[in-house]
């Protein structure tokens, strides 16, 4: 996923001619069950000898939210405490009536946005 996360923010570096990138943000849904950390350590290998090297990573968490069809509710996805697991589990069950829910948000992987240094243009480096 990291792979693919610095060859698009490369590709659209190169579209708009950028020759550094300074800071990239990301919003990454809970619902991915990626991991910010492994995230941040693949991108600082991936980016070592590239125009995003040095750039600020800011990554944003979506909690996520879940939809019943049954009852309508729209909300948080529950969390499931179970000592069995040892960690606290997501439930797709609605909190309200139920039954089951399917995720509408916290499943995606964004780039946010992206904060690219471009050349001077040489019509600027002779203005005084």
């Amino acid at each position: 996923m990291a792979t693919q996360i610095v060859e698009n923010i490369l590709e659209e570096a190169k579209r708009h001619g950028a020759k550094k990138v300074s800071e990239v943000q990301l919003v990454i849904g809970k619902m991915t069950f990626l991991g910010i950390d492994q995230i941040r350590f693949s991108y600082g290998i991936l980016v070592k000898d590239t125009i995003l090297k040095d750039s600020k990573l800011i990554i944003e968490e979506n909690n996520g939210v879940i939809q019943c069809s049954s009852c309508g509710f729209k909300g948080p996805v529950p969390i499931k405490d179970d000592p069995t697991y040892h960690i606290p589990v997501p439930t797709l069950k609605c909190p309200k009536c139920g039954k089951e829910a399917k995720i509408v948000e916290g499943k995606e992987c964004t780039i946010k946005s992206i904060t690219i240094l471009k050349p001077q243009e040489k019509d600027n480096d002779n203005q005084q």
